[in-house]
């Protein structure tokens, strides 16, 4: 479980979560370190900060599209193999947490005033998205 404790360090390093479990995996997948934190860098707090979908599973969807893709149009089979996989890791991580979503896996807007507030006194970037970070990187893990 080398993985998961590999992007929880990373995240907190300062990357953020899209950043620390694509680039956990991707040197492995033939990507170096510093091109998947830039490739993933827009993708951190739930898509550019719009707290849609948590940057940790879009992480990890970058890394299942990285190992499982299609790179050529009449792939269908890995374009399927891809879907089932992403699939397969949002139940997982749904059975966890509920949500994929950021806003509601953080449970503060981090776009306003009073949800900074509420993040910075319960340090919920260390209580709660490292945790989101963790279990994400393990959910890939077991699925690669």
């Amino acid at each position: 479980m080398k993985n998961p404790e590999n992007a929880v360090e990373l995240f907190s390093k300062g990357f953020n979560c899209a950043q620390a479990v694509f680039s956990t995996f991707s040197p492995s997948l033939g990507l170096n370190e510093q091109q998947a934190l830039k490739i993933a860098c827009p993708f951190g707090a739930g898509m550019g900060r719009m707290q849609g979908t948590c940057g940790a599973v879009v992480g990890a969807f970058l890394v299942l599209g990285l190992k499982y893709g299609r790179y050529t149009p009449e792939d269908e089979e890995a374009k399927e193999h891809t879907y089932k996989l992403v699939n397969t890791f949002t139940n997982k991580f749904l059975a966890l947490h509920k949500t994929i979503n950021c806003r509601e896996l953080l449970g503060a807007d981090m776009n306003t005033e009073e949800g900074q507030r509420v993040i910075k006194e319960q340090d919920l970037f260390r209580t709660r998205c490292l945790q989101y970070v963790k279990d994400a990187a393990a959910i890939v893990e077991e699925l690669i």
